[in-house]
């Protein structure tokens, strides 16, 4: 996945979760935020981050930051990238053999799908994809924030399972060089708990960390996962 017009600025400050005040070329700018979790440890005063240049020429902010710099480490933000790179990898054979159908936002009794897909051996299941921008020390972690809508995918996974569907749930590093993931007990319990629930009863529970630029992001490898 690529990014087009990608420039360096520094952040400022967050007014709210959509938007950010930056320097950008010896001017403040106000620019759109592509993730609305706190990412508080990583919109610090001073950072550096990168932009990409909107394609809506009528839209109230130019820029959409997508990347920030942590120390050594370059993460990308954007929560709309991990669903466009993993479809890109799991039609490059790198989820499963002889996929023969990958459909995004599918439902499923009361529940919607990140994606539904079907192999030619005859298996079928459901995924959900999760992104991971915290790090801590090397060890990445999900989630930043509670999230109920989290526990309710797992639960729903839970039961495509149980009706004979494969499930997994896939949490995609959206930055590289991580020692292992593991659920955040600390942030939301009740995440980690029903990740184990589900791992459990049989959803399969993938971390992959990517190889980030400030103007791409590519699935690269399985890092280790700790439950």
């Amino acid at each position: 996945m690529e990014y087009t017009t990608i420039q360096e600025a520094r952040f400022l400050t967050r007014p709210n979760r959509f938007v950010a005040r930056v320097a950008l070329n010896g001017a403040e700018e106000t620019v759109h935020v592509k993730n609305t979790g706190r990412c508080r440890e990583l919109l610090v005063p001073g950072a550096v981050v990168y932009l990409a240049q909107g394609d809506n020429p009528n839209r109230k902010t130019r820029y959409d930051l997508v990347a920030v710099q942590k120390g050594p480490l370059l993460v990308n933000m954007d929560s709309q990238a991990p669903n466009k790179v993993f479809a890109e990898w799991a039609r490059a054979g790198q989820f499963r053999q002889g996929l023969t159908l990958l459909r995004p936002e599918t439902f499923w009794g009361n529940s919607r799908f990140d994606f539904y897909w079907e192999a030619a051996d005859g298996r079928k299941g459901f995924v959900e994809v999760k992104g991971v921008t915290l790090e801590e020390n090397g060890h990445a972690r999900f989630p930043d924030a509670p999230t109920q809508r989290g526990v309710k995918h797992l639960e729903e996974l839970l039961q495509c399972r149980v009706q004979g569907y494969e499930a997994a749930v896939c949490f995609v590093l959206q930055m590289s060089g991580m020692v292992d993931f593991a659920p955040n007990d600390v942030t939301h319990p009740a995440f980690g708990q029903a990740l184990r629930r589900a791992a459990a009863g049989g959803v399969e529970v993938l971390a992959v960390e990517c190889r980030v630029t400030p103007g791409s992001l590519v699935m690269d490898k399985p890092v280790p996962v700790c439950l």
